[in-house]
C-alpha cells in the first residue's frame, strides 16, 4: 500500500512539474527594449515586431527596424476613460496572426513592441497560442509607461497617489522608460519594407459609371 502511494505520489509531482514547464513555455518571455536591440544585432532569424497604430508608428516615431502589424485599429471615436477622454483603438485587428504568419516563420525570434507592454503581452500571447515558439515581449514599450511607475502595485499606487498630491508636472508623461528612454534609434520616417503588408496592396479603382 505504502509503495503504491510513493508511485502515486511521484507520479503526481511529475505530471505537477511537467504541468508547470509547459505553462512556462507557453508564456512570452519579457525583456527590455536594450535586450530586444542587442537580440537584433547579435541573434540571426531576430526581428521586431511594433503592434502600435499606424498613427502612433508615424506621429510618435517608431524603431527604424520595425515591422507594423497594427494589433488594435485606431477608430478615432471620441470615449470617456476616468476623467479624460481618449480617442478609442479599440477595434482589434482580426488579420493580425494571419498576416505575420505570411511574413515570418514560427521559429523566428519575434520581439513585440508597444507603447508600454500593454499591448505587446496580448499579442505576443496569442502568436503563442498560434503556434510561434520564440516570442518575446519587449515590457517597457516604446515610450514606457506613465510615471511614475512601480511594478511593485503597493510602491506604484502610494508614489502616484504622492505625485499627484504634490502636483508634480511629470505626473502621467512617459518616456522615463522605454526603446526612446534608453537612447535607441528610432525615426519618423516610413520605409516601404517595414509597413503593414495590406497597406500595400493596391486599392481597386473604381469602376466607371
Amino acid at each position: 500500500m505504502k509503495k503504491l502511494l510513493c508511485i502515486l505520489l511521484g507520479s503526481f509531482i511529475c505530471l505537477t512539474t511537467l504541468l508547470q514547464i509547459w505553462a512556462s513555455a507557453q508564456e512570452p518571455k519579457n525583456i527590455l527594449s536594450i535586450e530586444a536591440y542587442d537580440m537584433l544585432n547579435t541573434v540571426p532569424n531576430t526581428y521586431l515586431i511594433d503592434v502600435r497604430t499606424r498613427a502612433e508608428y508615424q506621429l510618435i516615431g517608431h524603431p527604424p527596424m520595425a515591422y507594423l502589424y497594427p494589433y488594435f485599429i485606431w477608430t478615432g471615436k471620441l470615449g470617456k476613460k476616468g476623467d479624460g477622454w481618449i480617442y478609442e483603438f479599440n477595434n482589434k485587428n482580426r488579420s493580425f496572426v494571419q498576416e505575420i504568419s505570411k511574413k515570418f516563420q514560427k521559429t523566428n525570434n519575434l520581439l513585440i513592441l508597444c507603447r508600454d507592454g500593454t499591448r505587446s503581452i496580448l499579442a505576443a500571447k496569442e502568436l503563442i497560442k498560434n503556434g510561434f515558439k520564440n516570442i518575446y515581449n519587449v515590457k517597457d514599450g516604446f515610450e514606457g509607461a506613465p510615471f511614475p511607475y512601480f511594478e511593485d502595485e503597493n510602491r506604484h499606487k502610494f508614489y502616484r497617489q504622492l505625485t499627484k498630491r504634490n502636483k508634480i508636472p511629470t505626473l502621467n508623461h512617459r518616456r522615463f522608460d522605454g526603446w526612446q528612454w534608453w537612447g535607441l534609434p528610432w525615426t519618423y520616417d516610413i520605409n516601404s519594407k517595414y509597413i503593414y503588408p495590406p497597406d500595400k496592396a493596391p486599392k481597386e479603382e473604381k469602376k466607371k459609371k
